[in-house]
């Protein structure tokens, strides 16, 4: 976790022992599951979808650390934080309620992220298929797309955040999006590749040196998963506006 995630959770700390503080007031009925069967509060690591060790350019040592430490991470705070939203009454003050709700937008949008990332990874890092086609058709030339991505991914370099390519629902485009947080996100979007510019995500390896990562990262994109993604999407954008 980065020292906002720590800051955060400490601060959870001090919401729970409020809220047991309060007076005894009945707590709603505990969330269903969700379409995917997962209980609030129960959500689990997924394991890396490839061999770390067959990376380029990027440890194992890295990528098992950025899996085992960063996501986890934030798997386990987001089930801590739905607990805790497990017990919110009409007496809890606002304040907690407020606390934890942007503390649950935070590890969601993580664990989301994180996954997607490491998804999009394992592979030869040569672009084709449809997501090709799409990006030349948005942006002149393929050159240009990867242009843009890197510039975007290195405007975060030496801080933290995500570059995202969208699916935008909204307008039916692919663009990319710099978001300098987890809970920055475009509000009617499909991300189809992720790259995590987090120092966490590259500093074991590169230091400082996030050019160096970018770099590595290009090398092993994983563009048929990136182009599962992109059918979804479009699918889905279809059945939108049928």
């Amino acid at each position: 976790m980065n020292r906002r995630e720590v800051l955060g959770t400490i601060t959870m700390g001090a919401m729970g022992l409020a809220m047991a503080q309060q007076p005894a007031s009945p707590a709603p009925d505990a969330a269903p599951p969700g379409p995917t069967g997962t209980i609030p509060g129960q959500h689990t690591v997924k394991p890396l979808p490839f061999v770390p060790k067959h990376l380029r350019g990027l440890s194992e040592r890295l990528i098992v650390s950025h899996h085992d430490n960063n996501y986890a991470g934030a798997i386990n705070n987001l089930n801590k934080v739905e607990e805790e939203l497990s017990q919110v009454t009409a007496d809890t003050p606002g304040f907690i309620v407020g606390g934890l709700k942007e503390r649950e937008l935070t590890f969601t949008n993580s664990m989301i992220l994180h996954e997607l990332y490491f998804g999009n990874l394992g592979g030869d890092g040569r672009a084709g298929g449809r997501i090709l086609k799409e990006l030349v058709n948005a942006c002149g030339t393929f050159a240009r797309w990867e242009a843009m991505f890197r510039a975007t991914g290195m405007s975060l370099a030496g801080g933290s955040g995500w570059t995202v390519l969208d699916f935008n629902f909204h307008t039916g485009d692919l663009r990319t999006y710099w978001s300098g947080s987890h809970p920055q996100a475009l509000a009617s979007g499909c991300p189809l590749l992720v790259m995590d510019m987090y120092e966490h995500a590259y500093q074991m390896d590169y230091g400082a040196a996030a050019a160096k990562y970018v770099d590595a990262f290009f090398q092993n994109i994983h563009w048929d998963e990136v182009n599962r993604r992109l059918e979804r999407a479009q699918k889905a954008a279809a059945a939108l506006h049928a």
